[in-house]
């Protein structure tokens, strides 16, 4: 599913303008972006949390130079799911077929 189809459900569903939809949810998505970028974890309950994680500093490898690097320590955004969100993805999601379980 894109945004737009996002968009569309959720308008037909409640009967909102499909531009409100998409002006909401635009403000969720930079919110949670500008709330993460402050530092700060986003909990949302019975559906999951979006988190900061620490990535510690590495040494990685420059392919063609062949030579060593080294990668400093960041931070990267992170979702995790709830409990309630995982054991309804586990209860009704079928086998899916194994040329779209790749495609994400």
């Amino acid at each position: 599913m894109r945004k737009a189809d996002l968009v569309n459900t959720i308008s037909e569903k409640t009967g909102v303008p499909k531009v409100d939809v998409l002006v909401t949810l635009e403000s969720f998505f930079t919110e949670i972006k500008d709330t993460l970028s402050s530092g700060e974890n986003v909990y949302i309950r019975g559906f999951g949390s979006y988190i900061i994680k620490k990535r510690a500093k590495k040494i990685g490898r420059h392919i063609k130079k062949n030579e060593a690097i080294e990668i400093p320590e960041h931070y990267i955004p992170s979702f995790k799911p709830s409990k309630v969100f995982v054991e309804q993805v586990k209860t009704n999601v079928k086998s899916l077929p194994d040329d779209k379980s790749s495609a994400v």
